[in-house]
């Protein structure tokens, strides 16, 4: 800032000796001019007020100029300014206007990226992965879109978001670049005491009491299956099947009148215990489906279809077992009439109880991993279609290449095309029982190329299904990471008695 007593003695000098202003002080045209005219009219004059007037106003309005161009050139410094990160050895540099373009990041809030810096290097420094840097860089140098680099893997990239906090929509968009699936949001009743009921029997991890029931479910669901294969050991058979009525001999004799009528199922011990989980399967349907937020979507759930036909077969039974009960009562008819029902009744039980192994599915619900094989299984379906083409067509080859090839044998095994059938499926699948073989020279080069070709054709479509088995893995793991972290974070502010509500949230979040 110039004062009046040091601008005096200079405008004297700058009319004699035309010298220019001092730097960095600066006049408008304007005040230049008039500021000339009137020092030329009184150069023979002495020093006087005139002079210091005029050096005041000129003054003043150089300093105002000055001030301005300060403050603008400083803000565009600002912005110019270089910053240097330092990524675990490997230093970046960029502009600080770069990072500021996105100040809820780590790099752009001036609070967040200052515990990373070090005065001693002037710089930022971040133990991080060093290749994930470029596409963080990026992010910020193109506006917000995010690259990964080709040599990073999806896992790392995403910690590398999540720690360098670009936010939910930087992430959401990465996931649908690399081709993730959109989480559907997962609606819940409105009315609270249905909510809790819902998520009680459907998320195990809502809560400890969804846990209790969960682990109640999967011991009744193992308990029913162990039942299912026990009773089918000889010494635990139903009676009415070892001793089950036989057709009417040639001669018209039929069994002895006097031997004694087996049990009643309904006393069994097995079918007691399947009473009892039965019971429990209908009550936990029952229940979810009186509290689930939708019944048309109720009904149209895969897992809810496996619940009703794996509970349909015993109430198909108990009806079969009462009416029977009902027709020993009230039979009229001759015993082998008799006889011939009840091993047509038994004969359709056992077809009936064949689909009790669908209880099985039912651990899906509670196994992470059974649903994770059936998305990806799911997800296949069109490898799967084509290792079945490329298998029916190998097996219409072969079938007919060792056909006609071991035709002239007499010790063939192959006595028809489709017989060889059997033969070509097991030498492609590599399994080879060894009950039909080709015994002559073509039909055992037949053979040769029969099981290479079998190897290559399954091995294609392999690496694709792994890959979707991978996809689902890693999506999976990742969404129970990300609750894990939200629940326990929504849970530490909150009393226990609120934990359901907090899972609310993360649910509809997902």
């Amino acid at each position: 800032v110039y004062t009046q007593s040091s601008l005096v003695p200079w405008l004297t000098r700058a009319v004699s000796q035309e010298t220019s202003p001092p730097r960095g002080l600066l006049l408008s045209p304007l005040a230049s001019e008039e500021g000339g005219h009137r020092l030329g009219m009184g150069m023979a004059m002495p020093r006087t007020a005139s002079v210091s007037n005029l050096s005041c106003s000129a003054a003043a309005a150089a300093v105002e100029e000055r001030d301005d161009m300060e403050e603008g050139d400083e803000s565009i410094l600002h912005g110019q300014q270089r910053v240097l990160i330092n990524i675990s050895g490997l230093r970046f540099e960029t502009q600080l206007g770069t990072l500021n373009q996105f100040p809820d990041t780590l790099l752009g809030d001036p609070e967040k990226r200052m515990r990373y810096f070090d005065p001693l290097r002037n710089e930022y420094f971040f133990d991080r992965n060093r290749p994930s840097f470029d596409g963080i860089l990026y992010f910020y140098q193109s506006g917000g879109k995010l690259r990964r680099p080709v040599n990073v893997s999806i896992d790392v990239f995403a910690d590398e978001i999540r720690f360098y906090q670009l936010g939910e929509e930087a992430m959401e968009r990465f996931r649908e670049d690399e081709g993730f699936i959109r989480e559907e949001e997962k609606p819940l009743p409105t009315n609270e005491f249905q909510r809790q009921v819902w998520l009680i029997f459907e998320y195990p991890e809502s809560s400890s009491s969804a846990r209790g029931i969960a682990i109640v479910s999967v011991l009744v669901i193992l308990i029913s299956i162990i039942t299912f294969c026990l009773e089918t050991l000889p010494e635990f058979r139903d009676e009415r099947e070892l001793h089950a009525p036989l057709l009417p001999l040639l001669n018209g004799t039929s069994r002895d009148d006097t031997q004694q009528p087996p049990p009643s199922t309904l006393t069994d011990p097995f079918f007691i215990i399947e009473t009892t989980c039965v019971i429990w399967f209908t009550f936990e349907l029952l229940v979810r489906f009186f509290a689930c937020p939708s019944k048309p979507e109720f009904s149209r759930n895969i897992m809810n279809i496996i619940d009703i036909v794996a509970i349909i077969p015993y109430f198909i039974t108990l009806g079969t077992e009462l009416a029977q009960e009902q027709q020993k009562k009230e039979q009229s008819g001759s015993a082998s009439n008799g006889g011939q029902q009840q091993a047509m009744s038994l004969a359709i039980l056992r077809v009936i109880r064949l689909v009790r192994v669908f209880r099985i599915f039912k651990l899906s619900r509670h196994s992470k991993g059974l649903q994770i094989l059936g998305q990806t299984l799911k997800a296949s379906m069109r490898e799967l279609g084509l290792l079945i083409f490329f298998l029916f067509i190998g097996v219409i080859l072969f079938s007919s290449a060792v056909y006609f090839a071991e035709a002239d044998d007499p010790e063939s095994h192959f006595s028809s095309i489709p017989d060889a059938f059997w033969w070509a499926v097991v030498t492609m699948t590599t399994v080879g029982y060894g009950d039909m073989r080709p015994v002559t020279v073509g039909g055992k080069i037949v053979g040769s190329l029969c099981a290479i070709a079998g190897v290559l054709t399954i091995a294609l479509p392999v690496p694709v299904i792994v890959s979707n088995f991978n996809y689902f893995y890693h999506r999976e793991t990742d969404h129970e990471d990300q609750a894990i972290l939200k629940h326990e974070s929504s849970i530490k502010s909150k009393p226990e008695w609120e934990e359901n509500e907090s899972f609310i949230g993360t649910v509809v979040s997902s």
